[in-house]
């Protein structure tokens, strides 16, 4: 399997060329969704240990339905296959510029939740306009078990966040190892109460906010991802969740560019226009930089053929 690996401040990403299973045609939301139920050993092989690493987001390359898109991605990460990737499509386009199967400027790329534009600056800089991305329900109040009350808002960005702010945890990189116990507790909680972004769709990230660390920063964010494990970057699905939060508050205006931090310093550039249906058409500008190319090799004699699995 002949894969490149980059990373997205911070954030690994993982772009399988190919040796994939063969998923068929059809909508890329259907191929995702085969994916998921009937090639759960196939992705994770890639992606868990001793191959993968943690945090890490493949791209798997399919053949898109849109013939204006240069391709059709499917991201997913140890646990789950993912509607959208923001640090992934970042990643994916400085892969693809590398490659020289893309330059500078705009490129359509089809995701399973719809088409994503990708604006090629330079070899490591891309700006990414999201699909429509809507706050769902303001001031969602759970009870989490030795925590206590933890109230944010539900909201879509490609995957379905929490969004908390302010952080009931301070947002250092300190304090890691309680965000992520905080923050699955929260999860766990809305998920046994049934809250998501509706067609079945529970809360699979949840993000708290703290005050940022630079004079430029507008916040700071802790990330839970799907896996458990944190976004290195200030993940590109969970800002324009966040900008759709902000502009429903009235917060951030549109054509209003703010930086988000992560956890670990690194940053975005987001600002919104007004979608069709009321929500906010999201940009992220982040930077990638790749950094290997190689073959993965499944031996039929190797323990650990399809990762380790706790």
């Amino acid at each position: 399997m002949h894969v490149i690996d980059s990373h997205t401040g911070g954030e690994p990403t993982r772009v399988i060329l190919d040796g994939g299973p063969d998923l068929g045609s059809g909508p890329l939301a259907e191929r995702a969704r085969r994916l998921a139920t009937e090639h759960r050993d196939f992705y994770r092989s890639v992606i868990l240990e001793p191959r993968g690493q943690a945090a890490m987001v493949c791209a798997l390359l399919v053949p898109p339905v849109d013939p204006s898109c240069v391709t059709g991605v499917i991201y997913f990460d140890a646990e789950a296959v993912l509607g959208m990737c923001g640090h992934g499509t970042i990643g994916l386009a400085v892969t693809l510029f590398y490659m020289g199967r893309i330059g500078l400027g705009e490129s359509r790329i089809e995701t399973p939740v719809g088409v994503v534009t990708v604006d090629v600056q330079d070899a490591n800089t891309v700006k990414v306009t999201n699909i429509e991305s809507r706050r769902v329900e303001a001031d969602v109040s759970v009870e989490v078990p030795g925590i206590g009350t933890v109230t944010g808002d539900v909201a879509y960005g490609g995957n379905c966040f929490f969004i908390v702010d302010p952080s009931p945890v301070p947002v250092a990189s300190s304090n890691i190892r309680q965000l992520t116990e905080v923050t699955v507790a929260v999860r766990e909680a809305l998920r046994a109460r049934g809250v998501g972004c509706g067609e079945g769709m529970l809360i699979d990230h949840v993000i708290f906010y703290g005050p940022a660390e630079t004079p430029e920063g507008h916040s700071r964010n802790f990330v839970l991802c799907p896996d458990d494990d944190y976004d290195r970057s200030p993940c590109g699905t969970g800002s324009s969740a966040r900008l759709s939060c902000l502009a429903a508050r009235g917060l951030l205006a549109e054509g209003e560019e703010i930086v988000q931090e992560s956890t670990i310093g690194s940053s975005y550039r987001l600002s919104y226009a007004k979608g069709p249906t009321g929500g906010v058409i999201p940009s992220i500008t982040g930077q990638a930089y790749v950094m290997a190319e190689s073959t993965l090799i499944f031996l039929p004699n190797d323990p650990f053929r399809n990762g380790i699995v706790l």
